[in-house]
């Protein structure tokens, strides 16, 4: 293995000194100083109000659309809402809320003075200026329809099997409720101008957006519309796409007004959403367990899945909620049925009978399959109504929450996709049809919105040269590179390394020809040991049908006894391309039991770009370098090369929707061998389920010492970089929104400060804070073309913010379906980049992603801490985390009142490697 240090020409580095272990023990822990304050950064502040000249112009288009605002002065009153019904009891659910108050205005008109409202379907409406009084009390009637009892306690579908009487012929039910609505607060429109004109954008500006989004949504819930947060979804089977296992795809837009150095807009864009295939409960299930018949279910698994959707039988016009399954199958699920006496009376003998013979023999419905099958229950915990389940067909717009396979979601994106031209004409057709500035209260606001795509001019940053092998250049075209006839810059020698083989139906001996011959082209030695016997270890037939982590421990012997020492690298072959159970076992035994790095594949076409692929993964986990960018390589990257500079990369990911068992993982990476920035370092722990800010960046424990996520990551930049100190720290992180830019300032930076200070450290660094967004709704397009923008365009104008410092950059070349541009927000910048210098770095930051020959969507920093987190989260992944589990057998840190398992440690030998490429 080679030392570290920075690259010099001929791709091989001079050892450096040996590192001290930490920083110097005479310096000892000074006590806390105050730590200074931090606020969001004014655009207005900064050279040239942030905006950059770097780069040739390009004319833009975006899906932004304009919104003029005639009556500024208009004030939204807000009101809040309670519903009780007749035992006074609080009545919640926004279907029934959007009912009762269509209800509250056509009929109480007059008493609202002929005003128009924006209801958020729970506790709040607004309207646009006053209504009469401050407090109403409305009674409103709902009549629903539902089945007219007769004599007899006959029940038929949707009854009670307990005793529920006939139904022969609708009626109409009424139930009463009672509506109060009383005065809450006042929202002046005007904020929103304030805001435009670049004040800060405060509750107020927030509170007038919020009711001019709700006036959106109300109009796409008054069109039977399903709602996702600021999306609303048509029940159009146009607009449907089968993900299989039951799920559908549906295609819709997210529309929302947004503050703009330009002005007020409208954000329109097209979302999509999972919900549950409508039709038949039974072929909803067979799809969802991937069987081929209703006898091969696992009806645990559908009880869980069926709970509190709804469906719709086919012989009733009603929607019931199922609460359950039956215990029994329906041919065996009795229940007490009076039997009519010879006048037609219901004084006749009580008998028992299941509910098939009374839905085939009484009520002439023929079951075809049903006999054997539970039923389901639609009734309440003491009341159960049973209806066959080969009557009973899922309703349409059912969200699907659960996480997407693999298959799933590679099969969502792919018919997800839409084209730059065709996305445009979808969202301009949209905003035309939708004609949202004829609603009502966004018409008292004096509202109207263009029907044109705004139109911006931005730029095209000039692609970073890189360095390879034999100081050549390297020069990527549209944001793409290759290895072709080029070497790795530093690659790596391997003393010996073996294959160990998990799966039965791959040729090991062709993979590790080409491998050998793939890596001897590009500068990669010592595969020739591959061809000794004792490296080559294939999986015991037997061990084939034990769980995931038996197996990897009897593989894990097997090396043991058949290698004379441990290797220096694992090629491993997992069974399944994608989520393989062996996966995150493996990777535990290797990088935390065993330390050695380990590369995973599971080569379904192999060719030399799959293989130079494996190569640039392998040649980074064990300290080599592919590529430097050129102004890296010889040290003049602005600003940075004139004082240490730490560069980290923090991320947080969260366990699938709906397990709030399972531990979130925050994974932060930081730079190291410094002038370098493209060799990372990670560090990773576990943290409470869905908690977004990361709280172990500073971890004092008792005995003084700092267990902490920075402190680490600081001694590796001080061990790396000649024993400097970092006097610059530039943070990127990933997955906020803007409503929690604040406290990444005043939690995260405020830990990071404390972390460097428990370090005896006097002189805090000065920070420059980018928030990078991906999961944003702007797309920019060419104005004059039908292709995708240019990699590397950059957009500082007209959209973004009217006061915060931001920018959107495409730096990757998008190929297929529309590019989604990253949304950097500079919070802190102490540095003093100017807007080129910052934009070409990040920019630059784009090329160093050392597992790939393409320019990245979002810098390289921020993907490293997504892999990290990404990886260790499986060293966990079998792990039960209910409250009823055992926890004998796994370490947990409690925070707050939350007991929260520890990630295993990596083992120090791979503990500073890029393990995560």
């Amino acid at each position: 293995m080679t030392q570290e240090g920075a690259t010099k020409e001929g791709g091989q580095s001079p050892p450096l000194p040996p590192p001290p272990p930490v920083i110097p023990p005479t310096v000892k822990p000074m006590p806390a100083l105050d730590l200074p304050k931090y606020s969001i950064l004014n655009r207005h502040g900064i050279m040239g109000n942030g905006v950059g000249n770097s780069g040739r112009r390009i004319s833009l288009l975006t899906n932004h659309f304009k919104v003029t605002v005639k009556a500024q002065d208009a004030v939204f009153y807000q009101y809040t809402v309670t519903i009780s019904g007749d035992d006074k009891r609080a009545v919640e659910g926004k279907g029934i809320g959007r009912k009762l108050l269509d209800r509250v205005y056509q009929t109480y008109l007059t008493e609202l003075d002929g005003k128009s409202f924006a209801y958020d379907g729970e506790k709040t409406l607004y309207t646009v200026g006053p209504l009469p009084q401050n407090k109403f009390e409305f009674t409103v009637v709902l009549e629903e329809s539902r089945a007219k009892r007769e004599n007899g306690n006959h029940p038929t579908a949707g009854d009670s099997p307990n005793g529920a009487g006939k139904r022969s012929k609708l009626s109409f039910r009424s139930n009463t409720f009672k509506v109060e609505i009383s005065y809450s607060a006042k929202i002046p429109l005007k904020s929103i101008a304030l805001a435009l004109k670049g004040n800060e954008v405060d509750s107020g500006t927030q509170d007038a957006l919020r009711v001019l989004d709700i006036a959106l949504r109300q109009q796409a819930a008054s069109r039977g519309c399903l709602l996702v947060r600021q999306s609303f979804f048509h029940d159009d089977s146009r607009n449907f796409v089968d993900l299989g296992g039951g799920v559908t795809g549906v295609r819709g837009f997210h529309s929302s007004f947004r503050p703009t150095q330009g002005g007020l807009s409208l954000n329109m864009d097209v979302s999509t959403t999972m919900i549950l295939k409508p039709g038949p409960v039974i072929d909803f299930l067979i799809a969802n367990q991937n069987v081929q018949e209703p006898r091969h279910l696992d009806w645990l698994k559908a009880r869980k899945m069926l709970k509190n959707l709804r469906v719709k039988p086919r012989h009733r016009n009603m929607e019931y909620k199922i609460s359950g399954l039956s215990d029994k199958p329906c041919n065996q699920l009795y229940f007490p049925m009076k039997v009519r006496n010879n006048d037609g009376g219901n004084d006749g003998d009580t008998v028992e009978i299941t509910v098939y013979d009374y839905f085939t023999n009484h009520c002439g419905i023929e079951l075809t399959f049903s006999a054997y099958l539970p039923c389901l229950d639609v009734g309440k915990p003491k009341r159960p109504n049973y209806l066959p389940l080969e009557l009973c067909s899922l309703v349409s717009l059912q969200r699907y929450t659960k996480s997407l396979s693999s298959k799933q979601r590679a099969s969502l994106v792919e018919q997800s996709r839409q084209k730059p031209q065709e996305r445009m004409r979808t969202l301009t057709d949209a905003v035309r049809n939708y004609s949202y500035d004829e609603d009502p209260v966004l018409s008292a606001c004096g509202i109207t919105i263009e029907k044109q795509l705004t139109q911006v001019d931005g730029r095209i940053l000039e692609a970073p040269k890189l360095k390879v092998g034999n100081n050549e250049d390297c020069i990527p075209r549209d944001g793409r590179w290759n290895f072709n006839n080029k070497r790795l810059l530093k690659p790596i020698h391997i003393e010996r390394w073996i294959v160990v083989n998990f799966s039965a139906r791959c040729d090991i001996s062709r993979i590790s020809r080409d491998l050998i011959n793939c890596g001897r082209n590009k500068g990669i030695v010592g595969f020739r040991e591959i061809e000794r016997p004792f490296t080559l270890i294939e999986e015991e037939p037997q061990s084939r049908r034990a769980s995931p982590v038996a197996r990897v421990e009897r593989m894990a012997e097997l090396m043991k006894s058949k290698l004379p020492g441990p290797p220096d690298f694992i090629l491993c072959v997992l069974p399944e391309r994608k989520n393989s159970d062996i996966y995150g076992p493996w990777k535990k035994k290797c990088l935390s039991d065993i330390g050695i790095s380990t590369q995973c594949i599971s080569p379904a076409k192999i060719n030399d770009q799959y293989l130079t692929n494996v190569l640039l993964k392998i040649n980074s986990k064990l300290g080599g370098i592919n590529s430097l960018l050129a102004i890296e390589h010889s040290s003049h990257i602005p600003l940075i090369k004139d004082a240490p500079t730490l560069i980290l990369g923090m991320d947080v990911s969260h366990g699938s929707p709906g397990r709030s068992d399972v531990p979130s993982i925050a994974a932060v990476v930081g730079s190291r061998c410094w002038p370098l920035i493209s060799r990372y370092r990670a560090s990773v722990r576990t943290q409470s389920s869905k908690m977004e800010m990361i709280d172990a960046l500073y971890k004092p424990l008792a005995n003084g010492t700092d267990d902490g996520i920075i402190r680490e990551l600081l001694m590796d930049f001080y061990q790396t970089s000649n024993q400097c100190k970092p006097k610059q720290i530039i943070i990127f992180r990933d997955g906020v929104s803007e409503s929690q830019f604040n406290q990444v300032l005043n939690i995260e930076l405020e830990q990071i400060v404390k972390a460097y200070q428990h370090l005896g450290e006097a002189d805090i660094p000065k920070f420059t804070v980018i928030v990078a967004q991906k999961n944003h709704h702007t797309k920019i397009f060419q104005a004059n073309g039908p292709e995708n923008v240019p990699p590397g365009t950059v957009l500082d104008t007209k959209i973004v913010h009217p006061r915060n410092y931001d920018f959107y950059m495409c730096a990757q070349a998008g190929r297929i379906g529309t590019s989604r541009p990253a949304h950097y927000h500079v919070l802190v910048d102490e540095i003093g980049f100017p807007p080129d210098v910052l934009q070409n770095l990040i920019h630059s930051l784009s090329y160093v992603y050392q597992r790939s020959t393409t320019a990245i969507s979002i810098v390289a920093p921020i993907c490293y801490a997504h892999l990290a987190a990404a990886q260790m989260a499986q060293f966990i992944k079998f792990e039960d985390f209910s409250e009823t589990s055992s926890e004998q057998n796994r370490s947990v840190t409690a925070v707050g009142s939350v007991a929260v398992p520890d990630l295993p440690r990596l083992h120090q030998k791979v503990a500073s490697s890029m393990f995560f490429c």
